[in-house]
C-alpha cells in the first residue's frame, strides 16, 4: 500500500502593502493528483454611463385632499418640464408616494392633535450623466421642493461588459499565481478542475460639485467593477 504524503505550500504576497489571499498546493507524494487552490481579484473601471437623479415634491396643508392635489400639481409640472427637456417617460418614476398626518407637538396634552396633513411624491429621473446638473435645476424649477440624491452608476449592459472584463482578468491573475505555486513546489498545472465567484463589488463614484454661473455642475468619477475567483487547479 502507498502511504499518502500530504504537502501543503502556503504562499502569501504582500503588493501595494495589502495581503494577498491564502493560495494552497496540495500533493501526494509522487505528484499524482495534485491539486493547487487560487483566490485572485481582477477589476474593470469605466466612466459611469448613466445618471439616477431623485427628487421630490412635498406640501403641507389644513386637508389630506388638499395636501395631495397640491403634490400632484407640482408633480405635473416636474413631468411637463422634463418632457418638453427630451427626457422619455419612461424614465421619469415614482420612487416613493405617502400622506400623513401632521400633528402639534406642543406638549403631552396636544401630542394627539392633528394640525394638517403633508404629502410626498418622490420621483426618480434617468439621463445620461452629462445632464445630471441640468435636471437638477430643471425640475428645481419646474415645482420640486428637494433634490434627495444624484447617483452616478453604470447600466446593466455596460455593467455586463465590464464583469466579463473583471471576470477574465481575475481569471488570468489566478492562472499567473498557480503556475508560480506549481513551479515552486515542482508540478506543472494540467487543467481546471472548478472555478466559483463572488459577489461583484462596485462602489458608487463620488461626483464634485461646481456652481457654473447660476447651474449645478456634477463631475462623476469613474466606476470600477471588482469580482473575485476561487480557482482549484489540477497539477502533475
Amino acid at each position: 500500500m502507498n502511504r499518502v504524503i500530504a504537502l501543503t505550500l502556503l504562499v502569501v504576497v504582500l503588493l501595494a502593502g495589502c495581503t494577498a489571499p491564502l493560495q494552497t498546493v496540495a500533493s501526494d507524494g509522487d505528484g499524482a493528483g495534485s491539486t493547487i487552490s487560487v483566490s485572485a481579484t481582477g477589476s474593470a473601471t469605466a466612466d459611469p454611463d448613466l445618471a439616477v437623479v431623485r427628487l421630490s415634491v412635498e406640501a403641507t396643508a389644513d386637508s389630506a385632499n388638499a395636501a395631495r392635489t397640491q403634490v400632484a400639481r407640482g408633480v405635473e409640472g416636474v413631468r411637463t418640464a422634463l418632457a418638453d427637456a427630451g427626457v422619455p417617460e419612461a424614465n421619469v418614476t415614482t420612487a416613493a408616494f405617502g400622506i400623513s398626518p401632521v400633528y402639534d407637538r406642543g406638549g403631552p396634552e396636544s401630542e394627539n392633535r392633528i394640525v394638517g396633513y403633508r404629502a410626498i411624491h418622490a420621483l426618480t429621473v434617468e439621463t445620461v450623466p452629462a445632464r445630471a446638473g441640468e435636471i437638477v435645476d430643471l425640475v428645481v424649477g419646474a415645482g420640486a421642493t428637494s433634490v434627495d440624491g444624484v447617483r452616478f452608476t453604470l447600466s446593466d449592459e455596460r455593467r455586463a461588459e465590464l464583469r466579463a472584463t473583471a471576470l477574465d482578468r481575475a481569471m488570468s491573475a489566478a492562472r499567473t499565481d498557480a503556475d508560480g505555486l506549481a513551479a515552486a513546489a515542482d508540478l506543472s498545472v494540467t487543467g481546471v478542475q472548478q472555478v466559483t465567484t463572488g459577489a461583484d463589488f462596485t462602489p458608487y463614484p463620488v461626483a464634485r460639485f461646481e456652481d457654473a454661473a447660476g447651474g449645478t455642475v456634477l463631475q462623476p468619477a469613474p466606476v470600477s467593477v471588482t469580482t473575485t475567483v476561487d480557482v482549484t487547479y489540477s497539477a502533475r
